[in-house]
C-alpha cells in the first residue's frame, strides 16, 4: 500500500462509552476509516453484518485463525471470539484513510504492539465501576450473569490502562469526545499534506 496510514486504537471496558466516542470521531471530519471487527457472538437487534461487526460462526472464526487471516484475535468471553481481519486494514488504507479501531482492551494492546509508533492507543475509562454497572444495566442487553461477568472483566481491564498512550475519563461525553478528537488531530497531522 502506498498510503502511510496511521492507526487510532480506542479501547475500554464494556459500557465505558467507547463506541459512542468512536462514532463521534468517525463523523468529526477527520480522515478516518472504521475497521470492522469480526466476532463469533450473535448480533444484537440493531446490528448489521459488515457494518457493526463481521459476524462469523465460531467454526468459521477458528478456520480464519488457522489461515492467518487475523492481525489479532482473542476469546473475550467463553466461545465468544473477537478479532481484526487483515483485509479490513487493506480496505481502509486503500481509501487513503487512517484506521480507527473500536476494540476490547487486550485487542487494543495487541494492535498497539503490532503497529508500534504508527498507532495511538486511547483508553476510555469510566468515572467509576458503579457508573459503568449503571450504564450496562440501562442498555437492557445483559442478564444478571453477563452483567457480573462484564463488571468483573472491567476491573481487570482498567488495571491495564497504563499500557495505552492516552487515557480519557468519560465522565462528560461531550468533553471526552473533544479530548479524543484533539489527541487524534495532533497525532495524524504530520501525515496530512
Amino acid at each position: 500500500m502506498s498510503f502511510n496510514g496511521k492507526c487510532i486504537i480506542v479501547s475500554a471496558p464494556s459500557g465505558a462509552g467507547k463506541t459512542t466516542i468512536v462514532r463521534h470521531l468517525i463523523n468529526s471530519g477527520l480522515p478516518l476509516g472504521f475497521s470492522v471487527s469480526a466476532t463469533s457472538r450473535s448480533p444484537r437487534d440493531y446490528e448489521k453484518d459488515g457494518v457493526h461487526y463481521v459476524f462469523l460462526s465460531a467454526d468459521t472464526f477458528s478456520e480464519k485463525i488457522r489461515s492467518g487471516d487475523f492481525i489479532e484475535w482473542e476469546e473475550v468471553y467463553e466461545k465468544q471470539y473477537y478479532g481484526t481481519l487483515k483485509s479490513e486494514i487493506e480496505r481502509v488504507w486503500g481509501q487513503n484513510k487512517h484506521l480507527i479501531f473500536d476494540v476490547d482492551v487486550k485487542g487494543g494492546l495487541a494492535l498497539k504492539s503490532h503497529f508500534g509508533e504508527n498507532a495511538l492507543a486511547i483508553f476510555i475509562e469510566p468515572p467509576s465501576i458503579a457508573e459503568l454497572e449503571n450504564r450496562l444495566k440501562k442498555r437492557g442487553t445483559e442478564s444478571a450473569d453477563s452483567l457480573a461477568q462484564r463488571v468483573g472483566k472491567a476491573e481487570e481491564e482498567i488495571a491495564l490502562k497504563d499500557g495505552f498512550d492516552k487515557v480519557v475519563v468519560n465522565d462528560d461525553l461531550e468533553l471526552a469526545c473533544k479530548e479524543a478528537t484533539l489527541m487524534i488531530t495532533e497525532f495524524i497531522k504530520d501525515t496530512e499534506g
